[in-house]
């Protein structure tokens, strides 16, 4: 009778591969997983143990179970010691098994959020710098029914460049904050707060007070505008892609601080764009930083016509597939309710 072969046709069926699968695998845990990662972070079994607040003992013996484990599947160890204070020395199999088992907690993390926020039991807002008001007062109001159920709610920062391409990547589930109306809106439903356009700070003696300036006339004015933003925005609308080429630009600032005092230095003489609520803020004297420019109307007379809109953004449909007691739609009404103070987002969207 002949010897039976040494080869075995492989398995394609996934049950059958993990039916098959060995105790050495199948006895790894995701907290081996994520102390193998924090190890390779930090470097060593001691940094990892201070990361996770652990004994180093408890860190290396898992250490240990894992490099006995995938020994046996793999025919190597993840990982050697060095010596005292030595960062320890990942194997290719090391490398590689640690690399996985980002990906895999990752995608664990991602589900169960997703998960999570279906069932409404999480919810991430993204909020603009000077829309935190509003979002605060908002959450004020559902924070007793988000407490009495649970709900995890989380704050992140948004710019104003990126809002609607964090909305719709869904690294948010709804944001506040104001995009030109440029903008394609089709993907997203929209809770206006309020619509409002630019208007001109300057140290020159001209135009005069009391005069305005349209938007044709821009060429004519040496100008300080913010290197990206929202007024980049109006700039691209009115005068094209290659708007630097056609207007006089004699300064660009990276925040509506710094074009304050580099106008109220004397440096240089220009006019800088600013949103019109920041510029009505100047205007009344209620901003210190501009103390002594001046406020210049901007007319817009070029189509087609733009705005700057400051309000709530959420993906298109998203909140009518959910019950009225779904945390976005208790928070996009409260934020309706808090929406007169956002006339805030106004006066700091030049700077970004």
């Amino acid at each position: 009778m002949s010897a039976p072969s040494p080869f075995r046709s492989p398995s394609f069926n996934v049950l059958s591969r993990l039916l098959r699968s060995s105790p050495a695998l199948l006895d790894t845990t995701f907290d081996q997983l994520r102390t193998l990662i924090t190890v390779a972070e930090t470097g060593t079994a001691l940094a990892a143990a201070r990361t996770l607040g652990r004994d180093q003992s408890s860190v290396q013996k898992q250490l240990d179970t894992l490099n006995r484990n995938f020994s046996e599947l793999c025919g190597e160890p993840l990982l050697h010691r060095q010596g005292r204070g030595r960062d320890v020395l990942f194997t290719d199999t090391g490398r590689a098994v640690a690399q996985q088992a980002r990906r895999t907690l990752t995608e664990w993390l991602d589900t169960i959020h997703e998960c999570r926020r279906e069932l409404g039991g999480t919810l991430t807002v993204g909020a603009t710098r000077y829309t935190l008001g509003s979002l605060a007062h908002a959450g004020d109001l559902v924070a007793e029914q988000f407490r009495a159920r649970d709900i995890e709610l989380n704050v992140v920062h948004v710019r104003t460049k990126d809002l609607i391409d964090r909305l719709l990547a869904k690294d948010v589930d709804l944001v506040c904050g104001s995009v030109v109306t440029t903008n394609a809106l089709d993907t997203v439903d929209v809770l206006e707060w309020r619509r409002s356009g630019l208007g001109i700070l300057t140290n020159m003696d001209t135009p005069r007070a009391g005069e305005s300036v349209s938007t044709s006339q821009l060429p004519t004015l040496p100008l300080v505008v913010p290197s990206g933003g929202v007024i980049n925005d109006f700039m691209h609308g009115w005068f094209g892609s290659d708007y630097r080429n056609r207007l006089d630009i004699v300064a660009e600032i990276d925040s509506a601080q710094y074009g304050f005092e580099l106008l109220r230095s004397g440096l240089i003489r220009g006019c800088m764009l600013v949103t019109q609520g920041l510029g009505e803020a100047a205007g009344e004297n209620r901003l210190h930083a501009a103390s002594g420019l001046r406020t210049i109307t901007l007319v817009d007379d070029i189509e087609p016509k733009l705005e700057l809109l400051v309000g709530v953004f959420a993906r298109r449909g998203e909140r009518s597939s959910y019950p009225d007691s779904h945390p976005l739609n208790l928070l996009w009404n409260a934020l309706r309710q808090a929406g007169e103070a956002s006339w805030l987002e106004v006066d700091g969207a030049a700077a970004r």
